[in-house]
């Protein structure tokens, strides 16, 4: 991916205002997301339970944070629940949408990291979310795996299961917030993506086209130019899409979950894994919008950095043996490609 320095397109068109219990209605569907991704996730773990701490926020509003520790799947594993609102819109959002300035907002969401302790499983995040500022109303959010070993079957699973849940709503969904999320989770100082991506987008109103990132000449961009500006969509449609979304997450994951989890690994696998996680932790400190979002509303600080992996490692200058699974991991599952339309019998590499 090439950064540039134009900025997040905007909208030609005003989009129709949301229903009058918009807040009330995606507050009540992050909170329902939490609470079914939690049941599902402690069902498969079978050892221990999500701790929950309820908090506000001293500016308006507050939420839930689950944290599950040292679970028989899950080393650590936090599923977030935040409601915010307040006078003063953070920097972040002035930067992407100037029109919504002057304006008091409201924003909501559910959030999710799983640091698995088996390093045949792979990390998984989601989040969704949902933004008001007088005028300005959008839906964003996503969901990317991040394996530590290669299984071409599982990254198929994965971007089949969420191609589904887009198709229902558009045919181009899927095209363009997969190339989007590829270009989102990329270490631009590593240079190299986070893990097999998923899918990824923001600014959703209903309006315009649909790509609304930074790199106007990226291959999000240029898919989402050639689609052109689609039909409008209402708000009931875009809450509908990130509703099955959301819904899609226990048949993308747990799947995998399940086929890797009675895998034996040793000391190369583990350390391995936490040498990996150590991208993990770079992106979300340097790049994340959700943590920057998060400090700049004055969010709590423990929920906020939850998605940060229990134990982790760096290493000065490391390169994978030749013609090992850690070598396939940067070879072919670091390069984006089209998962979703993979077969075991049409594979090459």
């Amino acid at each position: 991916m090439t950064s540039s320095s134009h900025s997040e397109t905007t909208p030609k068109a005003t989009p129709a205002p949301p229903p009058s219990d918009s807040q009330q209605q995606v507050s009540t569907f992050m909170k329902t997301l939490q609470d079914e991704i939690c049941q599902g996730l402690e069902a498969v773990d079978g050892k221990q339970a999500f701790q929950e701490d309820s908090w506000e926020r001293p500016d308006g509003g507050g939420g839930r944070s689950r944290v599950l520790k040292a679970g028989g799947v899950f080393e650590q594993g936090g599923v977030n629940f935040s409601e915010v609102w307040g006078k003063d819109l953070p920097p972040s959002i002035l930067v992407q949408r100037p029109e919504a300035a002057g304006h008091g907002f409201y924003a909501t969401g559910t959030s999710m990291v799983l640091h698995p302790r088996n390093p045949y499983i792979p990390t998984v995040h989601l989040n969704y979310r949902y933004f008001e500022a007088g005028p300005v109303w959008w839906f964003g959010g996503g969901i990317d795996l991040t394996p530590y070993y290669p299984f071409r079957e599982d990254a198929a699973h994965f971007h089949r299961t969420i191609k589904t849940a887009c198709d229902r709503h558009h045919s181009d969904y899927y095209p363009v917030f997969k190339e989007w999320c590829d270009e989102y989770f990329f270490l631009k100082h590593r240079k190299e993506p986070r893990g097999v991506g998923g899918i990824f987008f923001d600014y959703q109103d209903g309006q315009g086209l649909l790509y609304r990132g930074p790199d106007s000449q990226g291959g999000a961009a240029n898919r989402s130019q050639a689609i052109g500006e689609v039909a409008p969509r209402s708000w009931e449609d875009l809450f509908a899409f990130v509703q099955d979304c959301g819904a899609s997450f226990l048949p993308a994951y747990l799947p995998i979950v399940e086929k890797r989890r009675e895998m034996e690994w040793g000391d190369r696998e583990r350390n391995f894994q936490l040498y990996r996680r150590g991208r993990y932790v770079e992106f979300n400190l340097i790049y994340d919008r959700g943590t920057i979002f998060g400090l700049q509303t004055n969010g709590r600080t423990e929920s906020i950095l939850m998605s940060l992996p229990p134990m982790v490692r760096w290493e000065y200058s490391y390169s994978p043996e030749p013609n090992t699974p850690e070598a396939e991991l940067y070879e072919v599952f670091l390069k984006p490609q089209d998962w979703a339309d993979w077969t075991s019998k049409t594979a090459t590499v």
